[in-house]
Parts: C-alpha cells; structure tokens; sequence
C-alpha cells in the first residue's frame, strides 16, 4: 500500500489536529510545504517556534498582544466609557471588521460550561471586575456579548450579577447591555457577517 514518507505523514498528522482538517486536506496542505522554497519554510518554523514566547495577553483587556498593552487598549480615540465583553479573541476581531464599535473590550477566553469543568475561576471574570473597580476612566455602559448559546447566556448572567455587586459595592451608576438578537440562537460571532453585527450593536437591551 502505497504511503507518503515518514516526514510528510508527520506534519500530515499534525494537520488533522487542527480544527476541520481531515486526512485529505492534511494531506494536501503537507505536500504544500514541501513545493514551497526552502527559505519561506524556514521563516514558518521561526514564526512558529516563536509563537508561544512572543504572544502575551494585554495587561488591561486580555487581548492577544506582542507588548503589555494592545493596540486596542493604547489608542486614545477609543471611547473607554463603553466596554464589550466577548468570549474570545477571534469575536473582537469581528467587531472590529467594518469599523462598527469604537469602544473597548474585555477578553474572557472561554464562557462558563460546567459539563466541561469550566466554571467562573477558569476565565478572566476577576480581572474584569478589578478593572472595573480600579478604572481611570468614568464606565457608562457595559456591553454583554457572549454568544447566545447555553453557555454564553450563563456566562453573561453571571457577569451582570457580579456587576450588579460592583455598582451596589461603588454606587457606580453605568448601565448593563445584552446584545440584541440579530444573531440567531446557537450561532457564534466569529462567524457573523457586518450587517448582523452592526444590527445586534444597534438593538442592545438592558440586561
């Protein structure tokens, strides 16, 4: 039976352990490498080896960051009165595609799902409720836009009553907002389109 060398059916193999890669596709982006110069393959292996070492969480908004700051968090044309809440990296950048929000964010990494041992300890809930405890700058309103599965709908239950807290705790006065439901029930924001993006910001609720 015909088999590709040892080489290649290792970073095959490494390929279907990414998300939606099967055997054939993994396959395929293998002997992609091998037909790509020497010296673009080297530069991959650098970038990759340097990945993990390189890559920091931001000190203010756990946005992925090369320094201690995001870009996000170091641009001053940011309104830093409105902050959004979302599960994962990959949801910001589908705000920020079209332009859409000029606010800031918070980063959990993850949403509460106790069937997989996940629960409010596991994100960076804490670090947003110290950040909004110790902010500089007066927070008017908090937007909550977890996915609106099981999960996400938990998570930003949580949040809002740990918020409620803080405000009762500081008598701080800013308002709680759920993402309105341009987005279907199950569906994920990295996957969302601009014009159901901008409708679900335009259609915010109190929550």
């Amino acid at each position: 039976m015909a088999k590709l060398p040892q080489s290649l059916q290792n970073i095959a193999l490494f390929f279907e352990r990414l998300p939606g890669i099967g055997s054939k596709t993994a396959n395929r982006l293998a002997m992609y490498l091998l037909r790509l110069p020497e010296q673009d393959l080297k530069s991959i292996g650098e970038q990759l080896s340097q990945l993990k070492s390189r890559t920091k969480m931001c000190k203010v908004c756990m946005n992925l960051t090369e320094d201690n700051m995001c870009h996000i968090c170091n641009d001053t044309a940011r309104d830093r009165s409105t902050i959004t809440i979302v599960e994962t990296v990959l949801d910001l950048l589908s705000f920020e595609t079209g332009n859409i929000y000029k606010g800031v964010y918070h980063i959990l990494h993850g949403k509460i799902d106790p069937l997989n041992s996940i629960g409010p300890d596991d994100i960076f809930i804490r670090n947003l409720e110290l950040r909004i405890q110790n902010s500089e700058f007066e927070i008017k309103e908090i937007i909550l836009a977890t996915n609106p599965d099981m999960e996400g709908e938990a998570t930003a239950m949580y949040i809002r009553n740990k918020l409620r807290e803080i405000q009762k705790e500081k008598r701080l006065t800013f308002k709680v907002t759920r993402l309105g439901y341009g987005l279907p029930i199950g569906a994920h924001l990295e996957y969302a389109d601009y014009g159901t993006l901008s409708k679900s910001i335009e259609n915010r609720r109190d929550f």
